[in-house]
């Protein structure tokens, strides 16, 4: 993944922060959310142990 930009006509890399959701934000409070990436359907689950797994 390339979190490079480019600014300005010296064309200068400069860094951009990679983005940060709150797992328990997508889920809406609960342990399921679906995540869509083009033309797929993804699951989104925290586990009782507090991990998450992401399925197709």
């Amino acid at each position: 993944m390339n979190d490079l930009t480019f600014h300005g006509t010296d064309r200068t890399p400069v860094r951009m922060p990679t983005p940060l959701h709150e797992a328990t934000t997508l889920t809406a409070g609960g342990h399921l959310a679906q995540i869509a990436l083009a033309d797929q359907i993804y699951t989104l689950r925290i586990t009782r142990a507090g991990k998450l797994i992401l399925t197709k």
